[in-house]
């Protein structure tokens, strides 16, 4: 983990944790959000499951976290600042603009939702926005998420279906999330039809391009 100094010598500026597997992204954000008078980045690290422990120690105001990170993804390790840290606000920004990753991000407690692409100005402007209470969602990927319609698969059919993703067999998803083998493969039937896919390849496909995984 790289860390800034605590800044509890005379900051007086909204505190920031910034989580960023990609060091040259995370970096140009700290710069970027540095450069405005009233925010202070305090910490940096490039592991999902990083995050709560630097929180603890940092205290930031707001944790502005990617989704995609090793460890733990942003939006897992959103749900354990809210359960946690629930005083942490949580701004999510993602490469991917998936209609799925809003709602997941929302569902997790996420404050902000916001891709990379956006302007700085815009996430400086966020990390104002959630510490007054407000919520901050891309237009777009609302607009698309509105449009997409609800997440059809369930939380276990979404756990099947990402072991099925990474090449388990399925007697090694049974033993893995302790069910039977005829339950696995009833989920990973539904999760089938739901996607409009073929085989479960496809349908692991078709998910993680609507942000569902």
């Amino acid at each position: 983990m790289t860390a800034t100094p605590p800044g509890d010598s005379g900051t007086t500026g909204v505190r920031v944790l910034l989580a960023d597997d990609q060091s040259m992204v995370r970096e140009a954000l700290a710069t970027l959000l540095s450069l405005e008078d009233d925010i202070d980045v305090v910490a940096q690290v490039a592991r999902g499951d990083q995050v709560l422990a630097a929180a603890r120690r940092h205290a930031p105001d707001v944790a502005v976290l990617d989704i995609e990170m090793p460890g733990l993804t942003g939006i897992e390790a959103a749900a354990e600042l809210r359960r946690e840290l629930p005083s942490v606000k949580v701004v999510i920004v993602t490469t991917f603009g998936r209609p799925g990753y809003l709602r997941r991000a929302m569902e997790s407690g996420a404050d902000a939702f916001l891709v990379k692409d956006a302007p700085a100005a815009e996430l400086a402007e966020a990390v104002r926005q959630v510490l007054r209470g407000r919520r901050v969602i891309d237009p777009g990927l609302a607009a698309a998420a509105l449009a997409e319609g609800a997440d059809p698969l369930t939380a276990r059919e979404r756990d099947v279906l990402n072991a099925a993703a990474e090449g388990a067999a399925n007697a090694e998803i049974a033993g893995r999330l302790r069910l039977s083998e005829g339950t696995v493969r009833n989920y990973l039937s539904t999760a089938i039809q739901k996607t409009g896919a073929r085989n479960r390849a496809e349908a692991a496909r078709i998910a993680r391009e609507k942000g569902w995984l």
